[in-house]
């Protein structure tokens, strides 16, 4: 795949050498994390409990996930800062540059803390302002939640600055692998516990545990870098230390603003039905497994080579490295689409479908899914070109555009939830449309920065959605077909099916592809050749 990027040089072949390792670690990380969420449907379900447990971790999850995670807020301020003044990765860092990581680890766990004090003092009243149109009960034991976890809060921006190092000094594993401790414990827990666990309440000491594992698993790499912490509270006359502030309130401003339409989502997802938030919270995470990996695997090396070649004003660089990059995450994307809209409905009834999970919850995730995966290409591009924004150390403009969308979310929901009774379908679709948004503008606006020539990337994207609406329509007879014409046992049924149908969509969407030349495959299936000459 290196000439899928842009030829053969060192940089490609590394950069590319890290999406494959990251893209594999990601993997398992998901497939652990999709045990989870299987564990937790089995023993809770979509029911009260799990939407108490699940709105309450939304607030946390903003510090662990978003701000803290890889990508978020504190990740990208830290690669990007730091990197410019860590010349040699052989060696360790100069004092000035230890004094400056103590800082902004200073400034993080005192702002955190602050925080995490206001949530345990008032869960309730935070829980009734986000569900008010939730029953006494639902937000009595959200609130319960909420306090619990009120320490996760912390920990997400120490993990979050504890992964930029490690991104920086070229260590993509550990980040890419810890939130399988969250997971592993979670699931550890729950199994123990959950039988007698009539609240939830393990669930939410079990994320907190988690949490903190997460956070240790991080330490003795970061010191073994070199860096030490030492509280330092000189935040003033620190012009990297400002840097850092420039950069990073904006992305977390803009990452709140995102967390901002999740709270919409819950306020009118609240007034839904029984477990709606749960079966919602689902479907993303069954959107993220595919997604998140290619996102991940490809933006997470891509990063800090978009910042160097900002700061060499290679901008040339920028544009081969952005559409070729993004190129190859469209050519991945469409099937992806194409098998939630055939199989989606399979899928989650195979995954989730047993214990206090019924047929009823399995609709309710699949019809969110339906309707978020015709984001999945503008959430691609989305991501893709923020990254290009951080690295002009421009945070403020993704943030600007993400707070313009509110109030369209807010008009959004209340047209498709309110006035069309879309149900839970709405809250998704109006996600999806929020994202296109998003990423129209982000598109649009960054020829302020740099004049990126999209041609070659929107001609490629058509030719694969030409490809992409045959495949669909393959599929979509396939798996009428089967349906008709097999009696099998339900998992044997499920399984078949999934396969049938995903070797059908291959099978009409790469030779289309090539038929069409559409860069990518042409140059994907030469790879191909070349290695299977070579093996000969």
């Amino acid at each position: 795949m290196a000439e899928i990027i842009s030829g053969n040089d060192d940089k490609t072949t590394s950069v590319l050498r890290a999406a494959w390792m990251i893209a594999v670690v990601t993997i398992l990380s998901k497939l652990i994390g999709f045990v989870r969420d299987v564990v937790i449907a089995n023993y809770y379900g979509a029911t009260l409990v799990s939407d108490a447990y699940y709105y309450a971790y939304q607030i946390p999850a903003l510090s662990l996930i978003l701000l803290g995670g890889v990508g978020g807020p504190f990740h990208s301020a830290t690669v990007a800062i730091f990197s410019k003044l860590i010349p040699s990765l052989k060696e360790k860092p100069e004092p000035e540059v230890n004094k400056l990581y103590s800082t902004f680890m200073t400034a993080t766990i005192g702002i955190f803390f602050l925080l995490s004090v206001l949530l345990f003092l008032f869960p309730h009243q935070i829980m009734q302002f986000i569900i008010s149109a939730g029953s006494p009960e639902l937000v009595s034991t959200a609130a319960i939640h909420l306090r619990i976890m009120t320490p996760i809060l912390v920990i997400g921006g120490i993990v979050g600055i504890y992964y930029g190092m490690l991104i920086i000094y070229k260590q993509f594993m550990l980040p890419n692998l810890s939130p399988i401790i969250l997971s592993l414990t979670i699931i550890a827990i729950c199994v123990a516990a959950a039988p007698d666990d009539q609240k939830g309440f393990a669930l939410a000491w079990a994320t907190t545990i988690g949490a903190v594992l997460q956070l240790i698993i991080q330490y003795p790499n970061i010191r073994k870098l070199g860096f030490r912490f030492r509280p330092n509270f000189e935040f003033t006359n620190n012009p990297h230390f400002k840097e850092i502030c420039e950069l990073l309130f904006p992305a977390v401003l803009s990452s709140t603003v995102g967390q901002i339409h999740i709270y919409v989502d819950m306020f009118f997802t609240s007034a839904i039905s029984e477990g709606a938030w749960t079966a919602i919270g689902y479907a993303n995470r069954v959107f993220q497994f595919p997604v998140g990996i290619l996102v991940t695997a490809f933006l997470v090396p891509l990063f800090p080579i978009f910042a160097r070649l900002v700061a060499d004003k290679d901008y040339d660089g920028i544009r081969t490295y952005f559409n070729k990059g993004v190129g190859v995450l469209f050519f991945a994307a469409i099937p992806i689409i194409i098998a939630i809209m055939t199989i989606g409905l399979d899928g989650v009834r195979l995954v989730f479908e047993r214990g206090a999970f019924n047929t009823e919850a399995t609709f309710m995730v699949t019809e969110a899914l339906w309707f978020l995966s015709v984001s999945i290409l503008p959430y691609v591009f989305r991501d893709s070109i923020t990254r290009v924004y951080y690295s002009f150390n421009d945070s403020a403009t993704p943030f600007i555009v993400a707070f313009s969308s509110i109030v369209l979310k807010f008009l959004l929901n209340w047209t498709l939830i309110t006035k069309m009774h879309f149900g839970i379908g709405g809250i998704t679709l109006s996600t999806s449309v929020v994202t296109l948004f998003n990423a129209c503008v982000l598109g649009i606006l960054i020829s302020k920065k740099i004049k990126m020539n999209y041609k070659t990337l929107f001609v490629n994207l058509l030719k694969m959605l030409v490809a992409g609406g045959f495949a669909l329509a393959a599929c979509f007879v396939s798996a009428y077909a089967f349906d008709e014409l097999t009696e099998l046992p339900k998992y044997i049924n499920e399984i078949t099916k999934i396969i049938l149908v995903l070797t059908v969509c291959v099978a009409v969407y790469v030779p289309i592809n090539l038929g069409l030349k559409m860069e990518y495959a042409k140059e994907l299936a030469d790879r191909v050749k070349n290695k299977i000459r070579k093996e000969q």
